[in-house]
């Protein structure tokens, strides 16, 4: 244990070896390059490293001539390895948690180990380091004072239409991950539930063909499903809900002409998308608007 320069203490100074304890540590999320000096001391220094994947996590450890033991610590296995660990830190090993890549536990295992060594009065410490949430997020060219990471949306289109619609309102950038074969679909239903926000596809991040795409969802969404599903890791960062400039009665006039041709599912659909709103504000608009024409029809009649 030393001290910085500000007289604060800090773990893993150069020469000095890490407290007993576990350590949270990012790895690389492409260029191996994108590891910290800390992190390479904490994991030459570990009685074992946890690792989601053994053979991955191998192949970091022999570029930088790291020796560790090495564990299986992932969603299948954490039930049964999670004692054992625990054991070891009760001991006073040094564990080092690491993912596949990035920051361990942002939409990776991990979280049940940390709440159990909290429980048991465990240190548990940081080695920050890469992130694609926070790489995606910072090349997005959109808003980053305040964002909502939802990680991966369902597979199933109704449940990823009803997942959205549940942050469609958060006022924030949302950023999510999803897989390259089902990029194009999400981002017609994020077009569809949000309304067609500004967005950023990040692919591949820190790698040699590393690229942002930017535009509105539905430019997006034709983008991708006339090429087909890019390869590579993929972070989605759309904009926040568009500041409601138009008055109430201008939505309402909106949503009453497209309930003369539409359904009401519909005309809030059309609406939302034209106006960058959210579906689910809409609709519950339009099913009240088309209630009072209808009773408004009834009492004519």
């Amino acid at each position: 244990m030393t001290r910085n320069i500000s007289g604060e203490t800090t773990q893993s100074e150069k020469g000095s070896k890490p407290d007993p304890g576990l350590y949270v540590v990012a790895t690389p999320i492409g260029n191996l390059r994108d590891i910290t000096l800390r992190a390479l001391d904490i994991l030459r220094a570990a009685d074992v490293i946890a690792c989601e994947d053994t053979r991955l996590t191998g192949r970091l450890l022999r570029t930088y001539g790291i020796n560790a033991a090495t564990i299986p610590y992932h969603d299948h296995n954490a039930a049964r390895a999670r004692p054992g660990i625990i054991k070891r830190l009760e001991r006073g090993e040094i564990v080092a948690l690491v993912s596949d890549a990035g920051t361990p536990l942002v939409s990776d295992p991990g979280f049940k180990l940390v709440e159990a060594c909290a429980g048991a009065g465990i240190s548990v410490y940081a080695a920050p380091g890469a992130s694609a949430l926070l790489a995606g997020l910072g090349v997005a060219g959109l808003p980053t004072d305040r964002f909502y990471f939802a990680g991966f949306l369902p597979p199933k289109q109704a449940a990823r239409r009803k997942a959205l619609e549940e942050i469609a309102a958060v006022p924030g950038t949302l950023v999510l991950y999803e897989s390259a074969r089902r990029l194009a679909a999400s981002l017609a239903d994020m077009m569809v539930v949000l309304g067609d926000r500004r967005a950023c596809v990040a692919r591949e991040m820190t790698k040699r063909f590393e690229e942002s795409v930017r535009g509105s969802l539905s430019e997006l969404a034709a983008r991708y499903a006339e090429a087909g599903p890019p390869k590579g890791e993929i972070v989605i960062v759309v904009a926040p809900p568009a500041p409601l400039e138009m008055s109430e009665e201008a939505i309402d006039r909106a949503l009453a002409d497209a309930l003369e041709v539409s359904s009401v599912k519909d005309a809030a659909g059309d609406v939302a998308a034209a106006l960058g709103l959210p579906r689910r504000k809409l609709y519950e608009r339009a099913l009240a608007l088309s209630g009072k024409r209808s009773g408004t029809k009834e009492a004519g009649e």
